[in-house]
């Protein structure tokens, strides 16, 4: 599933081709992408409205919409397992895979691309209905050393849960938790509350720098199903310390990575450089 990162570049990329467009015409090609609103009522929303912001917020991509110079609620867009945007020709065929299309100026068209059909396309009136339910960004200045360390001693949890619930922290995934643990060397089932103060800034700094990086590389394409708006993958995969690479030697220290299950989620870690726990159930 993309996450932050990747949410963040196909924002960035698509943003200069929808900002201040009318949308001039909606064509839903699958009903259930625009949720329980349904296609025609969705049309009715959003037709003859304009984008004036292309945002992200955690993993939702944001287009907010006005009408008369007045807000006029926001399209919310989560790419879930294999969602993808891009710009196209309005006037061309709809692919096998297109569940809908905005269509605006100049003969062009935001294309909404799912081949799984886990993706989602909505209009929300008060889109902070949804986005207020979230916890902050990781890489917003409300982020602070100080604000993570009162939250993690808050946190009876073990650290890769609690970093995946967005509730707790915005746009983190499955790929990112991992990468950031293995650099701060904490273990994956290491308890929250139990963090010294070093360990908590550490993971800090690592978990913005780990994002930051792989922004700059246009994300991780690990599969063939994430491609940027103009169709290519992205590079941070090339940087991976540990997800993906169980089996193989640790590029720190040589030990052969491990891969366990933890809250039902794949998890990737060095024994040696991430030391486990004294106690706790499922350890590798």
């Amino acid at each position: 599933m993309p996450e932050l990162p990747e949410v963040e570049t196909v924002t960035r990329l698509i943003r200069p081709g929808v900002e201040a467009q009318p949308i001039r015409g909606v064509e839903v090609y699958w009903d259930r992408t625009v949720g329980e609103l349904g296609s025609s009522a969705f049309e009715r929303e959003v037709l003859g409205k304009r984008i004036v912001r292309a945002w992200r917020r955690a993993k939702y991509i944001v287009l907010d919409l006005e009408q008369s110079k007045r807000p006029a609620g926001s399209l919310l867009v989560h790419l879930r397992m294999t969602g993808r945007l891009h710009m196209v020709d309005a006037r061309s065929e709809p692919g096998p895979y297109e569940r809908l299309r905005l269509l605006l100026p100049r003969k062009r068209a935001l294309s909404f691309v799912d081949v799984r059909k886990f993706g989602r396309f909505t209009y929300e009136a008060d889109p902070a209905r949804v986005l207020d339910r979230l916890g902050p960004e990781p890489l917003e200045e409300e982020f602070t050393p100080a604000w993570f360390r009162k939250a993690l001693k808050g946190r009876q949890r073990a650290l890769k849960p609690l970093l995946l619930d967005q509730s707790f922290l915005a746009g983190l995934g499955n790929i990112y938790v991992d990468e950031s643990l293995f650099r701060a060397g904490l273990h994956p089932l290491r308890l929250a509350h139990k963090l010294t103060g070093k360990h908590a800034d550490r993971l800090h700094e690592e978990i913005r720098r780990v994002l930051a990086d792989a922004i700059e590389r246009e994300g991780s394409s690990f599969d063939t199903f994430y491609r940027t708006p103009e169709g290519q993958p992205g590079s941070y995969q090339h940087q991976f310390q540990v997800y993906g690479r169980d089996g193989k030697p640790c590029r720190a220290c040589g030990a052969t990575l491990r891969k366990f299950i933890v809250g039902q989620r794949g998890t990737h870690v060095c024994l040696r450089c991430q030391r486990p726990p004294r106690s706790g159930a499922g350890l590798p």
